[in-house]
């Protein structure tokens, strides 16, 4: 049975795997499919990374991960079928760098402010040795702040100091959800809802729910099989392409194993038209 990962993450961005080792194991758990889906950077997709794929008969479905803001709120859309060489997407990810680092700036100017003695040099040099590349965000601080004795775990780091609300939290990039989906048009892509699950509802929902987009993503990690009845029902209604993945990580996420979600070779070959 052909099963393909829609979701997942490397140590090009907040994951712990090496590109070809998530490769590995992909075909060890037995998927013939799979989308690197890093959070704005593409690095993962290297021509060894396609030889590799070829030789464990896996088909690459070139994706991203790009983060968006609306009304304050982050919203994350995948892109699919990205055309990995479109200097429009080049220049996107260039900006989305930059603010990136301003961002980092403003959390590690925050922590400052509380006696929490971290420098942005420390904090991509620590980067750096967990072999992180270009994408260095919460994820890397929230590590740095456990190693440091600052807090006994990343998720009480979150919980303290970086997630949405939180002390030290900085909001930092300014794309609106419909900037992107029509920056993923115009490079060939689909646009599609990452984890709608966790996004506020009502008014908030609705507004982002009107944008078009070209899929929704029902299968996520360890999702319950009820809660996806919801999103399988709007994408129904409104003829998007409903997509899957697990958002694994790796040895940050170990709750959440590569292949835990997934889709079938039909709304594979979706996403590939």
């Amino acid at each position: 049975m052909f099963r393909a990962d829609l979701h997942t993450h490397t140590n090009c961005s907040d994951g712990t795997d090496d590109p070809l080792a998530l490769l590995q194991l992909a075909h060890q758990v037995g998927l013939q499919g799979l989308s690197i889906t890093d959070h704005d950077t593409i690095e993962a997709y290297t021509p060894e990374l396609f030889a590799k794929a070829a030789e464990l008969d896996i088909r690459i479905l070139p994706g991203i991960e790009l983060s968006t803001e609306l009304n304050q709120q982050s919203v994350h859309l995948l892109a699919y079928r990205i055309d990995l060489s479109a200097p429009l997407l080049h220049r996107h990810l260039a900006e989305m760098q930059e603010r990136r680092r301003e961002r980092n700036r403003g959390i590690v100017q925050k922590l400052a402010q509380r006696k929490i003695a971290i420098t942005e040099e420390e904090l991509y040099e620590y980067a750096l040795k967990t072999r992180a590349k270009r994408t260095v965000g919460r994820p890397h601080i929230a590590q740095l702040l456990v190693q440091k004795g600052y807090v006994t775990s990343a998720y009480e780091a979150f919980e303290r100091y970086l997630k949405e609300g939180a002390s030290c939290y900085t909001c930092g990039l300014k794309y609106t959800p419909q900037e992107t989906i029509e920056l993923i048009h115009k490079i060939g892509g689909k646009a599609v809802l990452a984890h709608p699950h966790f996004l506020r509802k009502g008014a908030f929902l609705r507004q982002l729910l009107s944008l078009p987009f070209d899929g929704i993503e029902c299968h996520y990690g360890n999702l319950h099989k009820e809660l996806e009845k919801p999103w399988l029902k709007i994408a129904k209604e409104k003829n998007w392409i409903a997509t899957g993945g697990s958002d694994y990580h790796g040895s940050v996420k170990p709750q959440i194993p590569l292949g835990c979600s997934w889709v079938s070779e039909p709304i594979f070959t979706l996403l590939t038209e």
